[in-house]
């Protein structure tokens, strides 16, 4: 599990393709302080250090992360977002990250607002329904606040900080992020599909107090 608080901007030292698959070295100070075995959410995609040296990390990467995320896109010299695993004794300063990539997205606008930069997300309906405002996303592993929702799209407003000391700063309208939205939240719209499936009533106060929750 992760925060969505990014520890560090890392650098994609070299990629090797094999095949469907590939193997990437990453250069960033939480390699000295990981073991091999150990998570690392690589632009919000967990993946496990098999190989450190120094200030460099390895990590193999399978074919399906490859397919439904964007890792498959970085070449050598991109900068990424880095963060390890949460520990059971740490403040979860941003919201539960999976590290579950659900899905990509696509910048479609940005705007100044004050001392902030409202982006704006094109995004599968399939995953918008999964959010709410004021509710979180993780945009490139990245724990932020969602202000905006609608079908097929959401926004964000990102502080000056947050762009300085992640990849968004560098990211124009046009690009494409990782999404994954919140873990309780995906639990709930799926408990209550598989009701609807099994031909249900409506979730109201009679339903939940015949399920024990009144």
């Amino acid at each position: 599990m992760f925060t969505g608080i990014v520890e560090e901007l890392g650098r994609v030292a070299r990629i090797d393709r094999r095949g469907e698959a590939a193997r990437m070295a990453i250069d960033g100070e939480v390699a000295r302080g990981a073991a091999i075995g150990d998570s690392i959410a690589v632009n919000g995609c967990c993946l496990t250090a098999t190989d450190l040296d120094g200030g460099r990390f390895f990590v193999d990467v399978a074919p399906e992360t490859l397919r439904l995320t964007t890792l498959g896109t970085l070449r050598p010299g991109d900068r990424v977002n880095l963060e390890r695993a949460l520990r059971a004794d740490g403040r979860l300063g941003g919201h539960i990250v999976s590290g579950h990539v659900d899905g990509v997205g696509r910048i479609a606008g940005l705007r100044e607002e004050a001392n902030a930069v409202v982006y704006r997300f094109e995004a599968d309906e399939s995953l918008t329904r999964q959010m709410i405002p004021r509710g979180s996303v993780a945009v490139d592993g990245i724990s932020l606040t969602l202000i905006e929702v609608a079908a097929g799209g959401f926004a964000i407003s990102v502080i000056p900080h947050t762009r300085a000391v992640t990849t968004l700063g560098a990211k124009g309208v046009g690009a494409v992020v990782n999404l994954e939205t919140d873990l309780l939240g995906k639990y709930v719209l799926s408990y209550l599909q598989s009701l609807r499936g099994a031909g249900e009533a409506t979730v109201d106060r009679t339903f939940l107090a015949e399920h024990g929750f009144l």
